[in-house]
């Protein structure tokens, strides 16, 4: 059975999920659904319900991409935020992705161009 490889781009506001399929790539966003203006909206209610409404969507966000993921077996997870780590270790706790190859690698902002090269590369060049 031919292996399956996805790469995710992400930051706290969304995921460039791009599967690769042979040498093509097919590509899905997920936006996480705690946006500026919810953020925003949200804190006049107070600090402490901005916090807990946002954890909250995060999770939803997170156990989004890990839905995805599940059906992959390798899995290349980069971005600039911490947003990577943190759903690394949200997929830790669950043994779905015990057999799973994950590795999770600092990246800058990309174009999206320069998302699929750094996928294509990291898939193909090992």
């Amino acid at each position: 059975m031919e292996k399956k490889y996805i790469g995710i781009w992400m930051d706290h506001a969304s995921a460039n999920l791009m599967e690769m399929i042979g040498s093509e790539m097919k590509i899905k966003t997920i936006n996480s659904k705690f946006t500026h203006e919810e953020k925003k909206e949200t804190l006049h209610k107070g600090e402490k319900a901005m916090h807990h409404k946002e954890q909250h969507e995060e999770s939803a966000y997170y156990k989004e991409i890990a839905a995805v993921i599940e059906s992959y077996d390798e899995v290349l997870i980069f971005g600039p935020t911490e947003a990577k780590t943190e759903l690394v270790n949200v997929l830790k706790t669950d043994h779905h992705f015990d057999n799973k190859k994950i590795e999770s690698m600092q990246a800058d902002r990309m174009t999206e161009n320069q998302q699929h090269a750094f996928v294509k590369k990291y898939f193909f060049a090992h």
